[in-house]
C-alpha cells in the first residue's frame, strides 16, 4: 500500500482565486531576538490551496464547515482520470468506466499538470464540472466529489455547478494535486480545520492505495 498526500503546500506564491486574501505566514516570536519560543500567525482565505467548499459558500442559510458529517470526508474513494477534456459533461461520464455504488469521486484532469510543473499564476481555462454533470453526480448518490484545481466549477459560471452539489449535501473538495495519482480505488482521508462558521476551510487530504 502506498499513502499519497494529495495537499498543496500553502505558500505566499501559490495561485489563488481571484481577488482572494494571499497567504502570508509572520513570524510574531524569534528565538533567535531572544524569545522565549518561534511563533508565527497566518492570514489567508479559507479557500487556500486544498479545501473543502461548505454549503454556505454558495447557498444562504447553508451548514458551516463544523457542521459537514466527517464520515462523508472518510473511506473509499475513485479516482477518475480524464486527461483529454476542457470540461466534464454529463455525456462524459455516461461512457466513464465509474464503478457501481461509487459514493466518492475524485477528478484527475489535465489541472494536474499545472501542479506538477511548478505554475504559480491562477489559471482560468482549468477543467471543471458543467452543470449538467454535477447533477449526473447528484442523481447516482455520489457523496463527496473532488477535483484538482481550485474550483469545482468553471471560471466563467462558479454558481451553477457549486449549487447543485452543495444543495444536495455533496461535499465538495478542490484543489487536490494528483499528479503522481492512478485512476484508480483508494481509501481517503480529508479532514477540514474545524472552523465554527465557515464558509470553507483549508484540508490535509491524503489517499492510500495501490
Amino acid at each position: 500500500m502506498r499513502t499519497y498526500d494529495v495537499t498543496l503546500t500553502i505558500s505566499p506564491g501559490m495561485p489563488i482565486w481571484p481577488g482572494d486574501t494571499p497567504p502570508q505566514l509572520v513570524k510574531t516570536g524569534s528565538i533567535a531576538k531572544g524569545g522565549e519560543a518561534n511563533t508565527s500567525r497566518i492570514t489567508m482565505s479559507v479557500h487556500t490551496g486544498t479545501h473543502i467548499d461548505a454549503p454556505a459558500h454558495f447557498l444562504e442559510n447553508g451548514k458551516t464547515i463544523e457542521n459537514l458529517n466527517i464520515e462523508l470526508l472518510l473511506g473509499r474513494a475513485y479516482v477518475l482520470h480524464l486527461p483529454n477534456v476542457d470540461l466534464i459533461t454529463a455525456s462524459m461520464l455516461d461512457k466513464a468506466e465509474i464503478p457501481p455504488r461509487t459514493r466518492r469521486l475524485i477528478f484527475k484532469t489535465r489541472n494536474s499538470d499545472y501542479w506538477a510543473n511548478g505554475v504559480t499564476t491562477f489559471q482560468e481555462n482549468f477543467v471543471a464540472l458543467s452543470a449538467d454533470a454535477a447533477a449526473w453526480l447528484v442523481d447516482r448518490n455520489v457523496r463527496l466529489v473532488g477535483i484538482d484545481y481550485l474550483s469545482i466549477a468553471p471560471f466563467s459560471a462558479s454558481t451553477p455547478s457549486h449549487r447543485i452539489l452543495l444543495e444536495a449535501g455533496v461535499v465538495v473538495v478542490e484543489g487536490l494535486d494528483l499528479s503522481k495519482v492512478s485512476q484508480g480505488r483508494y481509501t481517503l482521508t480529508c479532514l477540514p480545520l474545524k472552523l465554527a462558521g465557515s464558509d470553507g476551510a483549508p484540508a490535509r487530504v491524503i489517499l492510500t492505495g495501490v
